[in-house]
């Protein structure tokens, strides 16, 4: 067990700083395997993903819930149901798009439904997904280090390769893609097992992949969340929350236990929503 508290740290990138404990307001208990948190602010809830499962089993076992953003209440255990196991999550136009290990799926906001589904044939372990100003849905595959895109209602490989370092958050900047990545297979090609990443910038116009900062390897980075000019990013193995500047230096925000898995994050007030995925809880903080 990690301790939470006021913090003093040395990360890999070469910041040391002290800051002052997150409150906790609340713990949501009872969901399965939970990987994915997403605030619909307007509307007081959040949505989140269950794998309900291992990871990559194909079980039709996975459902998206509804979370109360005041007091943590589950208002709906199984609003959306037909996944195998569900990950990252991205809002656009009515639809709320999810990955699931080798598809992206839409799902219909108004009634819960699933209304298509897009095969990514070769992919292994579709993670995280965000959605730019012009419609387009990007989706990480961690396994492979690749990134698809959706783009005119067609699933294709938009870019793919070593320097991606195992893609796993992403956030859609302006005209870039921003990547936090999981970080190079280690022994064993586990990646459970890899080297630490950091985070990267690509350019959505011409898919120039460059670090964030110094390239300094921070941790098996997994959700990301923009906090002004910040990021707030995970990392599912140490079970840590950073808070990473455009230099790349970082900042230790949270300590807790392995598998802080893709965040939410209210910028407006400060409420990020952690999602512990070996416990199955949803941890909520207020950010100083």
């Amino acid at each position: 067990m990690k301790s939470l508290g006021v913090a003093l740290i040395s990360v890999a990138v070469g910041a040391t700083a002290a800051i002052a404990e997150p409150a906790k307001l609340w713990e949501a208990t009872g969901f399965k395997t939970p990987e994915s948190v997403l605030p619909v602010t307007a509307e007081g809830f959040a949505y989140v993903s269950n794998v309900d499962g291992e990871p990559l089993n194909k079980d039709g076992n996975g459902f998206i819930s509804k979370l109360s953003l005041a007091d943590g209440k589950i208002l709906e255990q199984e609003w959306a149901k037909g996944f195998d196991a569900p990950k990252g999550m991205a809002r656009n136009g009515g639809k709320l798009f999810v990955s699931d290990i080798d598809k992206l799926v839409e799902v219909d906001e108004a009634s819960g439904k699933i209304a298509a589904s897009h095969d990514a044939p070769g992919a292994e372990f579709l993670n995280d997904v965000a959605v730019d100003k012009d419609g387009n849905v990007y989706v990480s595959d961690s396994n492979t280090s690749t990134i698809w895109r959706l783009s005119g209602g067609k699933l294709e490989k938009w870019i793919e390769g070593p320097e991606l370092k195992y893609p796993n958050g992403l956030f859609v900047d302006g005209d870039n893609l921003i990547v936090a990545a999981w970080g190079p297979p280690g022994t064993g090609n586990k990646k459970i097992e890899a080297r630490l990443g950091n985070l990267l910038t690509i350019g959505i116009a011409d898919k120039k992949v460059a670090d964030l900062g110094d390239g300094s390897p921070l941790g098996n980075l997994d959700g990301i969340e923009p906090d002004g000019d910040d990021f707030i990013v995970s990392d599912w193995v140490a079970g840590a929350v950073y808070r990473i500047g455009r230099d790349g230096k970082a900042t230790l925000l949270i300590d807790t236990d392995q598998g802080s898995a893709d965040i939410g994050y209210v910028p407006a007030d400060k409420l990020l929503l952690v999602p512990m995925m070996k416990d199955g809880k949803v941890v909520a903080y207020k950010l100083q």
